[in-house]
């Protein structure tokens, strides 16, 4: 087990900084080569049907490797996962900096994915194992999570600053620089971290589990375009079905599972890892058709819908960073509540305000309204979904919360695409129709933060609600009472 030095405040501010920092790498490949497709398609010869396979397979490695990078983490030690990770980035980066064939480029995207997939839940468990439970906690997270939001507004802005001025490779080339300097800069100053045990690597379990991890992400991803009938998509899903059946049977019989079960009987990593689902299948996927909406309907030109986005982007990132303090005054379950309650109004207004002909500042408050509630939930609910999750097991912990943050994103995605064709009558190129189409998946998206509200409930409630003060409840359910000022702050070595 580790054990835990007063650690220097000064070396934990540095700490925090650094993993925000890999926060924002990982946040800025999100979006920064959407604007470079168009390049990347013409010099690498890609075809229509194959460019999307860019982003895709850095969706299908790091989704379907995220519990295997979890597990890894608590294994073989959170800084060496953490470092591992910066380098497959910086590795696969130089590799796809360099591609000058089409498999190139998508063979290194699938490398960068692998090292998203050690890289976060490396960086999120140290996060929270870091820093006392309670206010310092919440405070790291609301640091880490609006690095996230300010690497998206910063993706989207670098991925056309770059392309335009330098060609697409520099896309590849940033990475390189920002994850080289992280590598160098951890290994010096992150605390050196001991297995979290001793029982054994399962390889069976790791086997399993990936395989039909990456099987179901490459079969969402997939699905929209070869079609949801198609052999291969329907072949693909009862082969991840099948083998996640065998991976839970592994599990609940061998003496050391890379995923144990048992963290399922906490209700807040359930429940807390549904949030994480149902928050990128809703408010993840809505992105998409806000940018439908302004190319297709409005005719923004590339560069005017990503300054379009810098709005909600800059909205999100207050969020992220007030979720800290609203946790320390209402706790996790309430903060999401309220939060998604935000999120939800704005949701509605804007379906109520969107049509053909609206402009900009039409939309701007339910979309700030919106992407404020969106800041708040994506820090609370990582914070919720790792409560109560010992020390040693906080990387699988992560990584099942960020694998249904994935696996959310691509369900949401593909649920809502084929609902807005449905009622756009197919149509992608009508601007009359396909505002119809976005209407309908604003109400859907809706109604999805609904349901999201509902789930939220079934967190955990103080379990004794009754005893007066704030630090006793603070001690009987640090989610769901406000916390008291947290102990000193630990490292762990």
């Amino acid at each position: 087990m580790p054990t835990s030095v007063q650690a220097k405040p000064r070396r934990l501010g540095a700490i925090l900084g650094l993993l925000a920092f890999a926060q924002m790498i990982i946040a800025i490949d999100y979006n920064i080569m959407f604007v470079a497709l168009p390049d990347i398609g013409n010099d690498l010869g890609f075809s229509a049907q194959n460019l999307q396979w860019v982003i895709s397979a850095y969706s299908v490695a790091f989704g379907g490797f995220l519990l295997l990078g979890g597990r890894a983490t608590d294994l073989f030690g959170r800084k060496n996962m953490f470092l591992f990770g910066l380098f497959l980035y910086a590795a696969s980066s130089v590799a796809g900096g360099l591609a000058t064939e089409s498999w190139l480029l998508v063979a290194a995207r699938v490398v960068q994915g692998l090292g998203g997939a050690f890289l976060a839940p490396a960086t999120l468990s140290l996060v929270v194992t870091l820093f006392a439970e309670g206010k310092e906690r919440n405070r790291a997270l609301s640091v880490w999570g609006g690095a996230g939001g300010f690497g998206m507004v910063l993706g989207a802005i670098l991925g056309g600053l770059l392309t335009d001025w330098f060609g697409w490779q520099a896309v590849m080339w940033v990475n390189v620089i920002a994850a080289a300097a992280a590598l160098i800069y951890g290994v010096g100053l992150l605390p050196k971290t001991a297995k979290a045990s001793t029982k054994g690597f399962d390889l069976p379990g790791a086997i399993t589990g990936t395989v039909a991890s990456t099987l179901l992400v490459f079969t969402l991803v997939n699905g929209p375009e070869v079609g949801w009938a198609s052999g291969t998509t329907i072949g693909c899903l009862i082969g991840a079905v099948a083998l996640f059946a065998v991976f839970l049977t592994i599990e609940s019989k061998t003496r050391a599972p890379m995923m144990p079960l048992r963290l399922f009987s906490n209700r807040n990593v359930t429940v807390g890892t549904t949030i994480t689902f149902l928050f990128m299948a809703t408010f993840g996927a809505y992105a998409y058709f806000l940018t439908q909406y302004w190319q297709v309907v409005q005719g923004y030109s590339a560069w005017a819908t990503g300054f379009a986005f810098l709005l909600p982007s800059g909205c999100v990132l207050i969020g992220t960073v007030a979720a800290g303090k609203l946790m320390n005054s209402y706790g996790a379950r309430k903060t999401l509540l309220i939060a998604l309650a935000v999120g939800l109004i704005g949701t509605v207004a804007l379906a109520l305000t969107m049509t053909q002909e609206s402009s900009y500042l039409v939309i701007a408050v339910p979309l700030i309204v919106l992407s404020l509630g969106q800041g708040v939930i994506f820090t609370a609910m990582f914070a919720a979904a790792t409560t109560g999750v010992a020390d040693e097991e906080q990387g699988i912990g992560s990584g099942i919360a960020q694998t249904g943050q994935q696996i959310g994103g691509a369900v949401g995605l593909a649920v809502l695409i084929a609902i807005a064709a449905t009622a756009a009558g197919g149509e992608t190129t009508d601007p009359a129709q396909l505002t119809d189409g976005i209407l309908v998946a604003t109400w859907a998206t809706a109604a999805g933060i609904a349901l999201t509200f509902l789930v939220t409930l079934g967190l955990k409630k103080p379990a004794a609600t009754q005893v007066a003060g704030a630090e006793t409840a603070a001690a009987t359910d640090p989610v769901t009472a406000p916390p008291v000022e947290a102990p000193a702050v630990t490292e762990r070595v």
